[in-house]
């Protein structure tokens, strides 16, 4: 069974959530999309500050044989909460709430489950590591759902600027999860997404295929910048931001014709008084 569960535990890489995040977006709920990915964003921050600041151990560090070296490969840092829950039970979770469709809870419920149950499978987490997990995660899907990021220019701009000069100021060293959180708030809370998603099932399909190429053409180019730089906390934080800002507003641009701009609603006319 452990091919199966490491297939499973995948769907809890960076790499799946950029994907799905990128989908939610253009293809659903673009301002929706906006809000779950701050949500997303510091919920990574939170998970890996409780992560690296308590330093709890995993089942496998005092005898590494009840891993196998490929489950382990798969385990990050400290145990406590397990990344691979929390995050699942905040996009997942988020996409539900958001949603509110009795099908994308039931879908959305097992994902989880099944990610969450991966990690014990794999013997790289402690049921307390799942737990604390899952409830974090609850609490930032909550959040994705209740709370509307301001969107006007100031409150854009500013909150992004402060993550970009704290990852600026992270010391040598730094896990390199909290550059990419707090690049990915920077990204997400600067964007505004101003798209209508596409309104027909082959234009969903080009804008999902394209667009992730796109998305994926960047990310690995930015991969290949010198080891030496995308160690630096704000470099790290630039290219993760700069792939969110790609993604929420390069591929629109890039794809207008299938992700066109939103309608903005005229402002009413003053009502003239009638003539006697």
């Amino acid at each position: 069974m452990e091919a199966f569960w490491l297939a499973v535990t995948t769907l809890g890489r960076d790499e799946v959530f950029i994907v799905v995040l990128a989908l939610y977006t253009w293809l659903l709920r673009p301002t929706g999309g906006r809000d779950l990915g701050v949500a997303f964003a510091a919920s990574y921050l939170v998970n890996t500050a409780l992560k690296y600041g308590l330093n709890e151990p995993r089942p496998f560090t005092a005898d590494p044989s009840v891993a196998s070296e490929a489950a382990r490969a798969t385990a990050g840092g400290p145990g406590l909460p397990s990344g691979h829950a929390q995050m699942a039970a905040t996009l997942w979770g988020g996409i539900a709430a958001q949603l509110g469709r009795t099908g994308v809870w039931i879908a959305a419920g097992v994902l989880i489950l099944l990610i969450a149950v991966s990690r014990l499978a794999l013997n790289v987490h402690y049921v307390q590591d799942i737990v604390v997990g899952l409830l974090l995660g609850a609490a930032f899907a909550v959040v994705a759902a209740r709370v509307t990021v301001p969107n006007r220019d100031l409150m854009r701009w500013v909150p992004a600027g402060i993550a970009l000069v704290v990852a600026a100021f992270l010391p040598a060293g730094s896990p390199r999860e909290y550059g990419a959180g707090l690049g990915m708030l920077a990204g997400f809370w600067a964007s505004r997404p101003d798209f209508r998603t596409p309104d027909t099932a082959t234009n969903r399909v080009l804008v999902a295929v394209l667009g992730l190429l796109v998305v994926f053409a960047v990310y690995f180019g930015l991969a290949l910048l010198p080891q030496s730089l995308r160690d630096l906390g704000l470099v790290r934080a630039l290219r993760y931001a700069l792939l969110v800002l790609v993604a929420t507003h390069g591929v629109p641009a890039l794809l207008r014709r299938w992700l066109p701009q939103a309608r903005v609603a005229a402002p009413s006319s003053p009502e003239v008084p009638a003539r006697v």
